[in-house]
């Protein structure tokens, strides 16, 4: 597995697969055709599909200026490495092809080449850091030294890991921050209001306190990458506002002191290393349940850590978060990381606080395990109709679209 720099990004929504991949692709792109006249720019399948609604043509276009950016969707067409194709095409003066690229945005960030060189490697190379491979590796390691699962983080990444996480957590709570002043609408042609600052203004008066916060924070944190706003990816940017109102909610309510928020954070993204090494955190390969269903089992593991949970308890938890998301589809309304994006995000992290007390309850013995789900997610998700995996083409997307067709008729 590779270290957590490349598992928990920081960079500009709605989209970690459809935005910041595709996006840093073209940055590599401009740097290495600095003669070209002017680009053209394929994007297949699910990059094709939902494109416009995850600004992935701005992205390309801001990142590739000042020459001009033709972009050619096809989402009908998909390449058989990854569902998010791109291929690059640098032109003479002419028009003419001088040079082509093809890439794939594999899910949080992540670019690949082909099945199996990982490209985008911003900060530690395309370098393996992680000698385990697997939870019940990393538990075996944990009961034979005696030590709590963050301290093979600790082993295994450089120095500075801390300091790095340290800024993950503040650009985390300044999301929030953000996100709970707002009260605009949010761009797309769902025009859809935010609710997060009316959510939280809520939370004294109610005695469903918990209930309100979690809401709140998740709200807060989606809506602002939804907008295009700055997010962590946790374990992508649709996913990202799971983690960050778990550990906000848990910060305020315990006062539980920020080494420990790191160490929480270290402990989530060992689970979403994971899962991303093992399976997929792309919505477009194995649908929702690879972003929200991670990232609510990520969540489930930071907040049974900051409950006082053994690693075998934190295992159970991570379990539960991911199991009880299986099969969940990406089906995102009008190509937008909106509906039901959002409100998933509330759900999940509310899942994953009753997933870790849940888990408190017993010992931690169990009989599925973290890695057997992992492997589930991944077969299941592959199973999955493409039309249920980040096309907007079933599910919610299409049925909504019918929805508000037919009442207009009927108007």
């Amino acid at each position: 597995m590779q270290s957590l720099r490349e598992l928990y990004r920081i960079g500009m929504g709605p989209s970690s697969s459809h935005t910041m991949g595709p996006r840093y692709a073209a940055l590599i792109w401009k740097e290495r055709k600095r003669n070209a006249a002017s680009h053209r720019v394929t994007l297949y399948g699910s990059l094709g599909a939902t494109g416009k609604g995850h600004l992935t043509d701005k992205a390309i276009i801001d990142a590739l200026a000042p020459l001009p950016v033709e972009i050619i969707w096809k989402g009908d067409v998909v390449l058989s490495q990854h569902p998010n194709g791109i291929l690059f095409e640098a032109l003479d003066y002419n028009g003419n092809v001088i040079d082509n690229w093809t890439v794939f945005s594999t899910g949080g960030g992540a670019l690949q080449e082909d099945d199996r060189f990982s490209l985008l490697e911003t900060a530690t190379g395309n370098h393996q850091t992680y000698n385990l491979n697997s939870m019940d590796q990393i538990l075996k390691w944990s009961k034979d030294s005696g030590q709590p699962l963050w301290k093979h983080v600790d082993e295994q990444e450089d120095e500075d890991i801390w300091d790095y996480l340290a800024e993950v957590w503040k650009t985390m709570q300044d999301t929030i921050d953000r996100g709970l002043i707002c009260e605009d609408v949010l761009p797309g042609s769902l025009h859809l209001a935010r609710k997060a600052r009316r959510v939280y203004s809520q939370s004294e008066n109610r005695a469903e306190k918990r209930t309100c916060l979690l809401a709140a924070y998740a709200l807060a944190a989606s809506e602002e990458n939804a907008s295009g706003g700055i997010v962590v990816t946790a374990p992508t940017c649709g996913s990202s506002g799971v983690l960050p109102a778990m550990l906000r909610y848990l910060q305020e309510t315990m006062s539980i002191p920020k080494t420990m928020i790191l160490k929480a954070i270290a402990t989530a993204g060992l689970v979403g290393n994971l899962a991303k090494a093992n399976a997929s955190i792309s919505g477009a390969e194995v649908g929702c349940q690879g972003e929200i269903g991670v990232a609510c089992s990520m969540a489930s593991a930071a907040a049974a850590r900051l409950l006082g949970a053994t690693p075998f308890q934190i295992e159970y938890a991570a379990e539960m978060g991911l199991e009880h998301n299986l099969g969940l589809t990406c089906d995102p309304v009008a190509g937008l990381v909106q509906i039901p994006c959002i409100e998933r995000n509330v759900m999940a992290a509310l899942r994953a606080l009753d997933c870790a007390r849940y888990a408190l309850f017993s010992d931690g013995r169990h009989h599925v395990t973290l890695d057997q789900v992992i492997e589930t997610m991944y077969k299941t998700g592959r199973d999955l109709l493409p039309l249920y995996r980040e096309t907007a083409n079933g599910g919610l997307a299409v049925l909504h679209v019918a929805a508000i067709r037919d009442a207009n008729k009927n108007y």
